[in-house]
């Protein structure tokens, strides 16, 4: 059955120079699933993101997109969210080599 979903955002991957992201960067390609996971308990933003591939965490949802994202998630809503990386750019600066895009579930 196919499910439409709406574009919410699309972002860099914030703090991608901090975190794992360089164990995986090669497998990282546009359509690669993305997995969200809320982090209330950060403490640099208690609304953090965090952005998982493969279990690797590789960076956060850019503060200023987070909100809403980190409310639902720490709701339950987890299934209403699907992220996937939108462009790889292996000559971009440690924090623009990946973008992602965030899509928000039709539920009707």
């Amino acid at each position: 059955m196919y499910k439409r979903s709406r574009e919410y955002v699309s972002c860099n991957i914030a703090g991608q120079s901090h975190w794992d992201i360089a164990e995986v960067f090669g497998e990282l390609k546009p359509g690669s699933k993305l997995k969200l996971k809320a982090e209330p308990d950060n403490p640099y933003d208690p609304n953090a993101v965090a952005v998982y591939y493969k279990g690797v965490k590789i960076g956060f949802v850019p503060r200023a997109q987070n909100g809403t994202i980190s409310l639902l998630l720490a709701y339950g809503h987890k299934d209403v969210f699907k992220a996937y990386v939108l462009a790889v750019d292996p000559s971009g600066d440690l924090e623009h080599r990946v973008t992602m895009r965030i899509n928000v579930r039709d539920a009707r």
